[in-house]
């Protein structure tokens, strides 16, 4: 895989963004050329700021409701592969902002879609949605690939529609029984609730866990007893990296919707990865139920991988204790150590693991 990506052109949306900067580090260090599409970065210790991005890759500032713009990068850079992160991510801001949220990720979904369709040059997509796209019924098993999308909240509604969206697409453009004609694969994936280093976002629960602890404040948990399927960043990653160099293997066979979540014993409630962040950190308290009023979230929430598994021969490899440890030691050590070794280092410890 590492082969396929070297002297690649790879566009990454929302490579500002925390997942996008863990995808453009990887490639980077796989050999591709990566340009990146994207907003500024909302905090100036961010990942993609600290590890120095913007001076190791193209870095294009653009908005994804921009179509003419983005079809412009296209034109210009004419990548082969594209890997879709630019979204609004967030829950509970999708009910302050739900027009926006779904502009960006609807509209700008499709945007990726159209440039893909009118440049030659890009042959590959992976366009990234996330696990809350399916409707939320509570039930104790995962959800699989062909289960109904939907959602109660703005954004993960809008996410479902992104993949009907794009199964639409799929099927009016990019379709699998006509790809000697069009020339394009397209695939979707969702995956679970990522942690890692390097992730400041608000109203998220390991940056308010991190920012409480360095405070010596208690950490507020608003919603105790959530279950998330929780995995390590390179999780999903590594799989849509396996995905996309499968399709270009059989563009046929692999243009889905795929799943990459973590094994059923990271499956755990709020509260539970609260207080695992503690105990590696080696300080912090808990603060239960300190907001009374809350906006509906999901409370039980979880991936069936078995497809991943068996078609692509991805499987998670690190357990919730690894995955917490990696988390903690990125913030623990970036102010002494210099951020794009850390996230090297990790990538490597990682792909060691899988190995």
């Amino acid at each position: 895989m590492k082969d396929y990506y070297k002297d690649k052109t790879v566009l990454v949306t929302g490579h500002t963004g925390f997942k996008g900067s863990w995808l453009a580090i990887w490639l980077l260090e796989m050999g591709a050329k990566v340009v990146g599409y994207a907003l500024d970065p909302l905090h100036d210790m961010d990942n993609f700021i600290v590890t120095g991005l913007s001076n190791r890759m193209v870095d294009i500032r653009g908005d994804i409701r921009d179509a003419e713009k983005l079809k412009d990068v296209f034109s210009k850079y004419q990548p082969e592969i594209v890997f879709h992160l630019a979204a609004q991510p967030l829950v509970r801001l999708s009910y302050d902002i739900p027009v926006e949220t779904y502009q960006v990720n609807v509209i700008g979904t499709i945007n990726i879609m159209e440039a893909i369709r009118t440049t030659n040059s890009a042959k590959i997509a992976v366009l990234i949605t996330t696990d809350k796209c399916y409707e939320n019924k509570e039930q104790i098993w995962g959800y699989r690939e062909n289960d109904a999308m939907g959602g109660h909240d703005p954004y993960s509604s809008s996410k479902g529609a992104c993949e009907i969206a794009i199964n639409s697409w799929r099927k009016s453009y990019f379709n699998v029984n006509e790809y000697e004609q069009h020339g394009k694969s397209i695939a979707s994936a969702r995956a679970g609730n990522v942690i890692g280093g390097g992730d400041w976002s608000v109203d998220r629960l390991i940056p308010d866990c991190i920012k409480s602890i360095l405070q010596d404040l208690p950490i507020e948990i608003r919603n105790p007893q959530a279950t998330r399927p929780w995995e390590h960043v390179l999780e999903p990653l590594s799989g849509y990296l396996l995905l996309a160099y499968k399709m270009s293997q059989d563009p046929v066979k692999y243009a889905e919707g795929w799943n990459f979540g973590p094994d059923y014993d990271a499956i755990i409630t709020v509260k539970d990865l609260a207080e695992k962040i503690i105990n590696y950190y080696g300080k912090g308290k808990l603060a239960l139920g300190s907001e009374k009023a809350v906006l509906h979230e999901a409370n039980l929430l979880a991936l069936d991988v078995s497809k991943s598994r068996i078609k692509l021969g991805w499987t998670p490899t690190l357990s919730i204790e690894q995955a917490v440890e990696l988390t903690v030691d990125w913030y623990k050590n970036y102010q002494n150590q210099e951020p794009y070794d850390i996230c090297v280092e990790q990538i490597n410890k990682f792909i060691e693991t899988e190995s």
